[in-house]
């Protein structure tokens, strides 16, 4: 099944604190991912949509894939919201993916949306805390900076991370951000700033943690064999995975990794009959820099205990070992939950396509992964592409 689908147009909304409401960052998404198609496409090729969402506050609780789609003349088609907090596009991905290759589809658009900094910042905090476990852990008063909060101060324990590595793993994205003009956050940051910012939970301070934001992304997938006759640089998807875990997190195991992480990646690379060391660059959830330390770990790109070193040796940088959040991340590019995980694909594609901007392009990248978390580990995606 692997390379049996290709993505062949990508695009999206700026990432931030926006002024345009969901239907017009919808639609800035699907006419840039429409443009991006090098041979054209005519929109009625298209035959279903998959929107992720969460419908962040309740603005649009039914009905928003028929009206995203509307918005952009996709009228009658099927269209279908697929909600699985943070992890929401990612697995509309997965859908599309799934049915392209049932044979019953030739042309679909994946998309994701969401619209956050509208509602008074009590209302957020509730929605925020919606993807958790709300009997024992949101009612209980927990926040999600603070569940992230205990995985950090047991990472640490247990293997010796670095404060400093954490902060590393946030001065890294923005400054990857800052060359990205659809990043939230477009300025760097130095290492002093994340230590001696306000705490939020200890250790974890205001620069371990991403913004929330509004944003829209879409994709234009096809089957494989379809491809080239939209362009001469498609994206295959190798490989399609998920995974769940416990939502709270005293019921795991360990709460210094996430196992839905590790199940889905191993699935992944057998899919793609791919290893971790065979991938030039990733986009990892790192809603919290704690998140991306754990997960170059559970995604087998170093040995457990290792993604704080990893991180301080500049072995996630570009021209490291891989290069890990190249568009900023959920920390700086911005964290719109619906939009998150297709928005990571758009990095990928115009990485492994060459054209994202200089000062974060991966050189000669070939294959890529994105790592899709819904809450503090609850709901994963993996997906694996390649030139």
């Amino acid at each position: 099944m692997a390379g049996e689908v290709a993505i062949v147009g990508a695009g999206q909304s700026r990432f931030g604190v926006l002024k345009e409401g969901i239907k017009s960052l919808f639609a800035q998404a699907f006419f840039e991912c429409l443009d991006s198609v090098d041979k054209g496409m005519d929109p009625r090729q298209v035959q279903e949509a998959f929107v992720g969402s969460m419908s962040f506050g309740g603005g649009q609780l039914g009905n928003l894939a028929a009206l995203m789609t509307e918005q952009v003349g996709l009228t009658h088609i099927p269209a279908r919201k697929v909600e699985n907090a943070c992890a929401s596009s990612s697995y509309a991905l997965r859908d599309a993916w799934f049915a392209l290759h049932s044979g019953m589809l030739d042309v679909v658009l994946v998309a994701g949306v969401e619209k956050m900094t509208d509602l008074p910042s009590d209302r957020r905090r509730y929605w925020l805390g919606v993807s958790g476990d709300t009997e024992w852990e949101r009612l209980a008063g927990t926040t999600f900076a603070g569940l992230y909060a205990l995985m950090a101060s047991r990472h640490m324990h247990e293997y010796g991370t670095k404060r400093e590595s954490l902060a590393q793993v946030a001065v890294k994205n923005h400054r990857y951000a800052s060359h990205n003009p659809k990043a939230h956050f477009q300025r760097p940051i130095k290492l002093e700033q994340v230590l001696e910012a306000p705490m939020l939970a200890q250790p974890l301070t205001l620069y371990d943690s991403c913004p929330v934001s509004d944003g829209a992304s879409a994709l234009l997938l096809t089957r494989a064999e379809l491809a080239k006759s939209f362009t001469d640089s498609p994206v295959y998807i190798q490989a399609s995975s998920g995974a769940s875990d416990f939502l709270a997190l005293h019921d795991r195991e360990d709460i210094t990794r996430v196992d839905g992480t590790v199940k889905a990646a191993k699935e992944a690379y057998r899919q793609a009959h791919l290893s971790p060391g065979e991938v030039d660059m990733a986009e990892i959830h790192d809603a919290f820099t704690i998140g991306e330390i754990m997960a170059l770990e559970d995604l087998g790109f170093c040995s457990k205990g290792q993604g704080g070193v990893w991180t301080l040796e500049g072995r996630t940088e570009i021209g490291g070992d891989i290069a890990v959040n190249t568009s900023g991340g959920l920390k700086a590019k911005g964290h719109p939950l619906g939009a998150t995980g297709a928005g990571q694909v758009v990095e990928v594609f115009k990485q492994l396509r060459s054209e994202a901007e200089k000062a974060r392009q991966v050189s000669g990248a070939e294959v890529a992964l994105t790592h899709n978390v819904g809450g503090s580990g609850a709901t994963v995606a993996v997906h694996i592409f390649s030139r």
